[in-house]
């Protein structure tokens, strides 16, 4: 048993001794000795983007576990979408409610008269003057565009 342990301790530092002649004649490369005095040269620059990624990514990976950030961050996006959400269900019962009664007065026909009494109203007025100020403003960037 101890020929075979003589045996693979003579295997392993035979291929350990073609592994360091191998390297060593890598390093005996032209390309490979500019190479690494390019490396050497830039030492002081790479040793300071890893200082400065090491610093960002201990930042990042702080905020990324930090329950409390992540808590306060949901709540203030969730403040921030309650009011457009409970806008956006406002207008879409109005809508509803308005198509309900649409269908209530289908029947009935809209004269002339009572479209200038429609006119009046401060909602029609409103809705007529962003309608016109929209058709104006879509006119100027299609001349601009021209």
């Amino acid at each position: 048993m101890s020929q075979q342990t003589a045996e693979q301790e003579v295997a392993v530092s035979s291929i350990a001794e073609k592994q360091s002649l191998d390297i060593l004649d890598q390093l005996m490369k032209p390309e490979v000795q500019q190479s690494l005095t390019v490396l050497v040269d830039n030492l002081p620059k790479l040793a300071e983007m890893v200082t400065l990624m090491t610093k960002a990514y201990d930042f990042a990976q702080g905020v990324a576990t930090d329950k409390v950030l992540i808590n306060d961050f949901a709540q203030g996006i969730g403040e921030f979408v309650k009011p457009v959400q409970e806008k956006a269900k406002g207008i879409a019962q109005a809508a509803i409610e308005a198509g309900e009664r649409s269908q209530e007065a289908a029947g009935s026909t809209v004269g002339l008269f009572a479209m200038l009494k429609m006119l009046k109203d401060p909602e029609v007025q409103k809705t007529l003057r962003f309608a016109q100020a929209f058709l104006n403003v879509l006119a100027e960037k299609r001349n601009l565009n021209a």
